[in-house]
């Protein structure tokens, strides 16, 4: 899961208006429940990675190499939407690398990852948390859609009809 601090440091040494694009600002955040499931997918992605130190991984089982896989790809979606993220200009929609085929690959990414490990540690509880944190990444997703369509209007409807919301190939 140290992945993530990796990605932090990726982005905290780019510019600041890379790291002023990270989020959607609080005062678009328009209603108390968007505030809210925020709060909550913060809260439950921290209890994750602390959670992740203590799960044991089941070495030499299929739980093992199927949640691995799961987690490699997760890493690496994260990894390369990423630099997608940091290397396209603040002013434009971020439309290439992966965000070709998911308008969300960073919180599909995530989620991969702590699903990959839940599966690799056989912990029924960690996988239903992580579909859990799903649910509220979604939410976040779709309050990004709103800000996005809301900055790039009808560029950002093009993008939504070319490209899913979380995977697939470009229609």
């Amino acid at each position: 899961m140290s992945i993530f601090i990796f990605q932090m440091v990726l982005v905290l040494f780019s510019s600041k208006r890379i790291r002023n694009r990270t989020h959607v600002p609080n005062n678009f955040r328009q209603t108390i429940i968007d505030k809210h499931i925020g709060v909550i997918a913060n809260f439950l992605w921290l209890f994750l990675l602390g959670y992740s130190i203590f799960l044991p991984l089941l070495f030499r089982s299929i739980w093992f190499y199927i949640g691995f896989f799961v987690f490699i790809f997760g890493t690496l979606l994260l990894l390369l939407s990423t630099l997608s993220f940091i290397t396209t200009p603040t002013d434009e929609l971020i439309q290439r690398g992966v965000y070709k085929i998911s308008r969300h690959p960073m919180y599909l990414a995530t989620f991969l990852i702590c699903l990959g490990a839940g599966i690799a540690s056989a912990s029924l509880i960690f996988i239903i948390l992580s579909v859990i944190f799903f649910v509220c990444l979604h939410y976040e997703a779709s309050v990004e859609e709103r800000y996005c369509h809301n900055i790039y209007k009808n560029q950002y409807e093009k993008y939504k009809h070319r490209v899913p919301m979380w995977f697939g190939l470009p229609r």
